[in-house]
């Protein structure tokens, strides 16, 4: 075998005199070399330099065939996969995004977070995919990639990431089935899941998955009624959010940068109790109006409460399908935010608040049914 040392000394004078023709043939060269040899990581950092210079100037076709090289190689630099990986081009980055082993999680989460639906879909095909990538596929993700990250048995997935998915599941038969058959999905996000999901759907998972058998007859019989069509107080999770967001309260640390905060981070439950508690309106009237088609509700509360632009942005967002909104009708949202009047959002408030006493008064004085 060639010492590693002359090898090196070889390739830099390659790369110096070389021309286009002799360069890329030393491309080659250096990395079948490295794929059969075997080398620390100093070394195989060092080949990964060459490489860089050597593959600078290459044309598609040949950053294709160093991308199938590299793939599968347990020896390929991380600096070169880092950028095939994030290559524009689809035929360079998919083999690395699908097989390398060599890519990081800090490599994957910048695909995922700034690359196109191509790039999120070889991602979403990996054989095992971290929940900081997840979390980041499933809101970005086009239906199709919710749909192949979520039938990922290698996939894991963070209690955000999985109410996400559930929520982008709604009217969606064949991802509700794919979040439903996985064993990892917590149980109360089970229960959210079947509560909207087709009688098709219930029966393929009450026939699939044994083990929750009887949480989808329970549904099935209209549990589903005393369950929140969105993230209830019946979630073991909403339990924790009131707690911690009632202490920010009681602490009088509950402000605007908070619930933006969570909201930004897509963190509905603590989002809802934040409102409630700011605006004194039952957390029910709340989480309908984060998610209630018409979007004025949600401009008018987040006026009540002299919130900023920004921050009733961050609410709009997580109340809307698959937290998608177009420019034009942020825009317009925009527009109407900015023309409200304070003195009309407080006044409905107050009609808000009214409302959440009636219904109050009205369920404790029908015994068996379910608290808000």
């Amino acid at each position: 075998m060639i010492e590693y040392a002359t090898l090196l000394a070889d390739l830099e004078d390659a790369v110096a005199k070389g021309t286009a023709d002799s360069c890329l043939r030393a491309l080659w060269h250096t990395t079948d070399t490295l794929i059969a040899g075997s080398y620390s990581e100093g070394q195989i950092a060092t080949f990964g330099e060459i490489i860089g210079r050597l593959a600078d100037e290459i044309e598609v076709d040949a950053r294709v065939r160093l991308a199938g090289k590299l793939a599968r190689s347990n020896n390929a630099p991380f600096a070169i996969v880092g950028k095939l990986a994030s290559d524009d081009e689809i035929d360079v980055a998919r083999p690395v995004l699908l097989h390398s082993e060599r890519l990081d999680v800090a490599a994957l989460v910048a695909c995922a977070s700034s690359k196109g639906q191509p790039h999120l879909l070889a991602i979403s095909e990996r054989r095992q995919i971290p929940e900081a990538v997840t979390d980041i596929l499933v809101v970005r993700g086009s239906r199709e990639v919710v749909t192949s990250v979520a039938a990922n048995g290698g996939a894991q997935f963070s209690a955000t990431g999985f109410q996400i998915l559930v929520r982008r599941a709604e009217g969606d038969a064949i991802l509700a089935e794919h979040v439903g058959l996985r064993r990892d999905i917590p149980a109360h996000l089970f229960h959210q899941l079947i509560a909207k999901a087709t009688a098709e759907v219930k029966d393929k998972l009450a026939r699939e998955r044994p083990d929750m058998e009887s949480n989808v007859l329970r549904t099935v019989s209209d549990v589903a009624s005393a369950l929140h069509v969105r993230f209830g107080p019946a979630a073991k999770d909403y339990f924790a959010a009131r707690r911690t967001v009632t202490r920010l309260h009681e602490a009088g640390k509950l402000t605007e940068d908070k619930v933006f905060e969570f909201a930004y981070a897509l963190k509905f439950n603590e989002t809802a109790v934040a409102l409630s508690l700011l605006c004194s309106v039952p957390i029910d009237i709340v989480e309908r109006t984060l998610v209630d088609s018409n979007r004025e509700p949600v401009l008018i509360l987040a006026k009540a409460l002299g919130f900023s632009w920004g921050s009733t942005m961050a609410l709009l967002f997580l109340g809307a399908p698959n937290y998608r909104i177009t420019a034009g009708d942020l825009d317009r949202m925009k527009v109407d935010f900015v023309r409200l009047k304070l003195e009309t959002c407080l006044r409905v408030l107050t009609v808000y608040r009214s409302r959440g006493q009636a219904a109050a008064q009205e369920s404790a004085s029908r015994p068996g049914q379910y608290p808000n």
